[in-house]
């Protein structure tokens, strides 16, 4: 390993020294052309193409990266500075570059009905202060939002209309009517938002539609009918008309008076489930399930073994048939002789019984 002196390490160590502190004086043939606005610099200049074939590609357009941010570093310098909490800020002009925008330019908003009616009629809109006089407290609060000024709802007394039932609540009526009107501006906004993309706005309850099915129809007869005061007990029904279905059914309860041995057996009859500890079986259910299977079974047998070719013949006669055999055999004789069990009977086969109906 050769053997490096003082000087060589120290000489190595003012360069890479250099390289981290570079000058910030950089010097182009042609200006760049600045746009501080944008924090933009141009920079005409064409490539070194033999310093970017010799050199390292990254190190090439890093070193030019570097010297042109210096520049532009250097003028913004130039322009007027303040202090801003220790810090020192420029004061950057106005861009002279357009740039494209990266969205669409936002459509604006549509009027809602207040709006087009009060420009039809001329309104205009008046800005009201922040903050009023509330006479109670003898100080300038809110006219919105909470701690307002004349809030009503912190009242401890209210005074009861004359023409109001004298046993109403009004508290309770003025929270009621608060709640009203919140909901009633947020259907407003709802409907002027559907209004301005063009949705059309549904409507409350059972509205008419475009094309309304026979379902639909019969729903709205009956919700017509059972709107009356007496719930559609003295309305006619229409010609043709049918009971639609599906309507709900009214629950049936137990009388509160009168035999409580049902509601007795009742009770019994689940505490007797609720402490058995072996599962109640149904034994009808049981034995159905049991005869379905052996029928299944006994199916499923029948498919499963060939069919048996009963013999062809007269079983009604008696037991006599005509023996073929040959003359002067053993067991011979005429062709038309008895088939008796005797030695020289023409066939030893008993005859057969005459079978009777099963």
């Amino acid at each position: 390993m050769a053997a490096c002196s003082i000087e060589d390490v120290l000489a190595k160590a003012e360069r890479e020294e250099a390289e981290k502190l570079k000058s910030i004086s950089v010097h182009k043939e042609l200006e760049l052309e600045f746009d501080p606005g944008n924090l933009f610099a141009f920079d005409k200049n064409p490539p070194n193409t033999r310093e970017f074939r010799k050199q390292n590609k990254d190190e090439f357009l890093r070193s030019l990266a570097r010297d042109n941010t210096q520049l532009l570093i250097n003028e913004l310098w130039k322009l007027p500075t303040e202090r801003v909490e220790e810090v020192i800020v420029a004061k950057l002009p106005e861009p002279t570059t357009r740039l494209p925008r990266e969205k669409p330019v936002p459509k604006p908003r549509p009027s809602t009905k207040w709006e087009e009616f009060a420009k039809l009629k001329g309104i205009q809109k008046k800005k009201k202060t922040n903050l009023v006089w509330d006479d109670v407290h003898k100080e300038w609060k809110r006219r919105w939002g909470y701690k307002r000024a004349n809030d009503d709802t912190k009242e401890w007394l209210i005074e009861v209309p004359e023409t109001a039932d004298p046993n109403e609540d009004q508290f309770s009526k003025r929270i009621k009517a608060k709640k009203e009107r919140v909901a009633k501006n947020e259907l407003n906004r709802l409907r002027n938002i559907a209004r301005g993309q063009k949705i059309k706005v549904p409507g409350v309850g059972l509205a008419p539609t475009d094309q309304q099915s026979k379902t639909e129809l019969g729903k709205a007869i009956h919700v017509a009918k059972h709107s009356t005061a007496s719930v559609g007990k003295f309305q006619g029904n229409l010609p043709k008309e049918k009971v639609p279905k599906n309507m709900g059914k009214k629950r049936k309860f137990e009388p509160l008076i009168g035999d409580f041995s049902a509601e007795k057996r009742k009770q019994l009859d689940l505490l007797n489930i609720m402490d058995s500890k072996k599962p109640r079986i149904d034994i009808t259910k049981a034995v159905n399930k049991q005869m379905r299977e052996e029928d299944r079974q006994s199916g499923f047998q029948k498919r499963k073994s060939p069919g048996k070719k009963g013999r062809k013949g007269n079983f009604s006669g008696k037991g006599k048939a005509k023996g073929k055999g040959k003359k002067g055999g053993p067991g011979g004789g005429s062709s038309g002789g008895s088939n008796k069990g005797g030695p020289g009977g023409g066939n030893n086969r008993k005859p057969r019984k005459k079978q009777g109906k099963r």
